[in-house]
């Protein structure tokens, strides 16, 4: 695996931007139709109403993400965060935008650390103000309009006020994740006003309207991003994390008004003949992602194929070595010095790959020491499995991949203006040092958390976008990504088939592999290379568009509510 990244040990926002590398020039690719993919039918249609209407695939994307503000809340939203990947086909060069949310200035690093000098419990810590960090969305919204989009900032805003005041009916994972919320939702009365009916969450097929939205985002469609990060809302931002009756927080208005989204170089490798490129830090995505197929790369994976036991054993082995090295070395590199290039170097990933058998899973997992690492303590964030990704592709061979965020379930539970904020900061490790050493994911004002969102795009040997995938899940979002890809350059399954393979993850010493699908049926051939097999639900929401031949094609994961749509 060949790294294609700046000759530096850690990103940092003055960079330039790395142009799209391949083993021949990129070419143009000029097309008739577009297309999206996303989680909901609804914020597809957004984005296919966007294409119809002249748009870019970077108006698709914005409007994609404006949509499932609405339709998505418990996962997504103008409240919380994002990264996106895209390629721009008319100078075929490939950039990356930070919209991860910033922590407010009072943040100290032991803001999750109880009276007892022990970390905080997660659902003590999530709700409330505490996890609250400064949305970063619409700053990414707006630098992605400015730079790729066609339409006018207002025209991208009119699915998804139609939806809020019109409304949507409650879906059945809609209803699931409000029926989680019952508990909590008992101190946050206006989240109970939108979403519940007579003291209980609407049910399915209920009608959601949600007017306070509409009124907001006809505001921002006419008044800009200013609108967002100053005046009114601002206030009430500050306003609802002050006084929330659970964690009540500081956020000032300069913290606020202070946002900014960010251009950072993408990580780039190749893998296989293909060049695949993922998001930087504070993202964990593609270092983690590519570095387990730097280490799958010394193995026979494609002629093993994806009915071996032997190749899910290796991709569990090499997974749980990447995660270790996640662990210890990820962060935002605004702060630390996270070593890329080191992770991914070639020689580094080989030495890794040594430590794996295909016979017998290890009795450890340790991180290594890859080139330009300094010694660090590894430690835990808590994770709850949430987020949504999108997709799309227009005609003039732009392409957009994008993860957004509000974290956990609804956020933090607070609303302010119809939508959620988000709880993005319990993504941070909650004890700031471990055996005397800080952690590189501690809290810190003004710092990003550390993301597993994997957004990604692919590139053929001729320099052409073939793929762009992403998905959600928490910390499961890398395998998710790790597999489709596997499946489509190793096992040359179409998309669609290669989003259905089964997931895999880890739970402590064991390994977790989906139930009820071909891989559960061999747990017991996976147990004899020695690990406890833990056959269990794993559920992911993986979106995806590829490029074969003369035309795209979308898939949406079977296991979610999503829907790809054409131009």
């Amino acid at each position: 695996m060949r790294i294609l990244l700046p000759m530096m040990l850690a990103f940092t926002a003055t960079l330039p931007l790395v142009p799209a590398i391949a083993a021949a020039p990129p070419q143009t690719q000029t097309l008739e139709k577009g297309i999206v993919s996303s989680a909901n039918i609804h914020g597809s249609e957004a984005g296919q109403e966007m294409l119809r209407a002249g748009g870019s695939a970077a108006d698709a994307a914005m409007a994609m993400m404006l949509a499932l503000t609405v339709v998505e809340p418990q996962s997504s939203g103008i409240g919380g965060g994002g990264f996106l990947l895209y390629h721009d086909g008319r100078t075929n060069t490939l950039s990356t935008i930070d919209g991860r949310e910033t922590a407010p200035a009072t943040a100290r690093p032991d803001r999750f650390m109880g009276p007892d000098g022990k970390p905080l419990a997660f659902m003590a810590a999530m709700p409330g103000g505490k996890s609250v960090g400064v949305p970063g969305n619409i700053a990414l919204m707006a630098m992605t309009h400015h730079k790729w989009g066609k339409l006018p900032w207002k025209h991208l805003f009119a699915p998804a006020i139609r939806l809020a005041e019109q409304g949507y009916q409650v879906t059945p994972i809609l209803r699931q994740r409000l029926d989680m919320m019952a508990k909590i939702w008992v101190d946050f009365p206006e989240a109970q006003a939108i979403y519940w009916r007579d003291g209980q969450p609407l049910p399915v097929g209920a009608t959601v309207r949600n007017p306070a939205l509409g009124i907001f985002l006809r505001k921002l469609a006419k008044a800009g991003p200013k609108a967002f990060y100053t005046g009114d809302n601002a206030k009430a931002i500050i306003a609802a994390t002050a006084s929330a009756k659970r964690n009540p927080a500081p956020v000032t208005a300069k913290d606020i008004a202070g946002y900014k989204a960010k251009e950072r170089p993408p990580v780039c490798v190749t893998y296989r003949t293909y060049k695949l490129c993922g998001m930087g830090p504070p993202s964990s995505g593609a270092t983690t992602v590519f570095g387990i197929l730097g280490m799958l790369e010394h193995f026979p994976i494609p002629a093993l194929g994806k009915d071996s036991p032997t190749s899910w054993h290796l991709i569990s082995e090499a997974m749980r070595l990447a995660y270790a090295d996640r662990d210890l070395y990820l962060g935002d590199a605004d702060f630390v010095s996270v070593p890329v290039k080191g992770l991914l170097d070639p020689a580094y990933l080989a030495q890794r790959a040594a430590l794996i058998s295909q016979d017998a899973a290890r009795a450890d997992y340790p991180a290594g020491n890859p080139p330009g690492s300094a010694p660090r303590t590894a430690a835990l964030a808590p994770d709850v499995p949430g987020t949504t990704h999108f997709v799309a592709a227009d005609k003039w061979g732009d392409v957009a991949s994008m993860t957004s965020t509000v974290e956990g379930p609804f956020g933090s539970a607070l609303i302010v203006n119809g939508y959620f904020l988000n709880n993005e900061l319990t993504d941070f490790t909650f004890a700031p040092e471990l055996n005397g050493r800080p952690v590189a994911n501690r809290v810190e004002p003004g710092k990003r958390p550390m993301s597993a969102m994997s957004p990604t795009i692919v590139y053929d040997p001729q320099g052409k976008v073939v793929l762009a995938v992403g998905s959600a899940g928490g910390k499961r979002i890398i395998m998710h990504v790790l597999k489709a890809l596997v499946g489509v350059i190793d096992w040359k399954l179409p998309i669609n088939d290669a989003i259905a393979l089964p997931n895999i993850f880890m739970a402590g010493d064991a390994v977790q592999i989906e139930s009820g699908t071909e891989l559960a049926a061999r747990e017991r051939e996976l147990a004899r290379k020695g690990r406890t097999i833990l056959s269990t639900p794993l559920d992911s929401k993986l979106n995806a568009i590829e490029f074969n031949q003369s035309h795209w094609r979308g898939a949406a994961d079977p296991r979610s509510e999503g829907k790809a749509l054409k131009e």
